[in-house]
């Protein structure tokens, strides 16, 4: 089955089965963070792809689901089928792992679970081409994938190549199913290959991520910068620019002269005007609400504290800098795919994610600005 699985960097073998991931072990050793963990090993992007005519089809996976103390259950991931590029069916595994999450101590603890199987069933006849794209934001173990007919690897598609970093929204967070997610949306209008590196809290300029990048094929990039720096607080703005270039040179040393674009931030207002830190609103959390709030002072922008107009700024002046010697780099601003006016009718629901209808308009804004303006 691993010759199935598309947009994962590297895939383990565990006692269970196949687990994709979306760094490199050397990567995920440097950096032994929760949170990185449970981001990058969600396979946002991830598929199983292949060419069959079978008219049925079971997939045994072992998810490992989130709880959060005191809220109530999240929805079960989707695992959302297309049959030749369209989506035809979509289907949940009701068990497996549970990772029970604290989030007032900051603690959390794995609760074992069992392999759950999906049945797709009642597909056409003839030949066809299946995705199924994994859900972008539960870890999933692949156990076995079964067939009434023969399963064959895809061959060379021909597809242009799109590498893609960014933040939780670029991985995903509050859209309803993995083919929904704005990335994905926006390569399956512009008919490429996407390798999604979204991680979820962790777009942080981290050398790892770019070496990353640097050692992947790509015939286009783009890197979504700014709103993770500012809801952990980590950075000031003396650090900013050298970690931008620091960044930007490390995956032009794998990728010259490749189509680089540097997105800044998406428009949300608890940080247009407000440093980070960002933190769980506890009043929320007490009625089983799910809301963010920043916690700094305007008056600590002058100490160096970055906000999002601050990082939109500079990080436009520095790719300007930059496009005197390298032709092949640009600028997007993010509130032309999510703005103020956009934010008036689709409201964040946490604060900080946007929903699922949001992700479908980001990806066809994104389609339109990213792609098609480029060609």
């Amino acid at each position: 089955m691993i010759n199935l699985i598309h947009g994962a960097v590297e895939v383990e073998r565990t006692a269970a089965g196949l687990l994709p991931h979306r760094l490199p072990a050397w990567a995920r050793a440097q950096c032994p963070d929760a949170q990185l963990a449970m981001a990058e090993s969600q396979p946002s992007g991830v598929r199983l792809s292949f060419q069959t005519a079978a008219t049925s089809i079971e997939l045994d996976t072992l998810p490992t689901k989130r709880a959060y103390a005191g809220m109530a259950a999240r929805p079960d991931g989707v695992y959302d089928l297309h049959i030749n590029g369209k989506l035809a069916r979509q289907l949940s595994a009701p068990g497996g792992k549970i990772m029970k999450i604290d989030l007032a101590a900051g603690a959390s603890a794995i609760e074992p679970g069992a392999t759950q199987t999906l049945y797709f069933t009642d597909l056409p006849d003839g030949d066809k081409t299946i995705d199924i794209w994994l859900p972008h934001d539960e870890t999933t173990e692949l156990v076995d994938l079964r067939a009434n007919a023969a399963i064959t690897p895809l061959t060379a598609t021909g597809k242009r190549k799109w590498l893609h970093h960014g933040s939780s929204i670029s991985a995903g967070s509050n859209a309803a199913s993995p083919s929904g997610i704005w990335p994905v949306v926006a390569a399956g209008l512009a008919g490429v290959d996407l390798l999604n590196l979204g991680l979820s809290g962790n777009a942080l300029l981290d050398p790892f991520t770019a070496r990353t990048m640097r050692d992947l094929p790509a015939d286009l990039i783009s890197v979504k910068l700014g709103i993770n720096l500012v809801n952990t607080d980590l950075l000031r703005l003396r650090a900013f620019a050298p970690a931008v270039h620091g960044f930007l040179d490390t995956i032009r040393d794998g990728h010259p002269t490749t189509p680089l674009l540097v997105i800044s931030p998406l428009y949300c207002p608890i940080h247009e005007e407000t440093p980070g830190p960002c933190l769980f609103d506890a009043g929320a959390l007490s009625e089983g609400r799910l809301l963010f709030r920043a916690v700094g002072k305007q008056s600590e922008i002058r100490q160096g504290k970055l906000t999002l107009r601050v990082i939109r700024e500079h990080l436009q002046a520095i790719i300007k800098q930059r496009q005197a010697t390298d032709p092949n780099i640009h600028y997007l601003d993010g509130t032309r795919l999510y703005g103020p006016d956009d934010n008036a009718r689709l409201p964040l629901p946490d604060a900080l994610h946007p929903d699922a209808a949001t992700h479908q308009l980001i990806g066809e804004r994104f389609h339109e600005l990213g792609f098609l303006a480029r060609r």
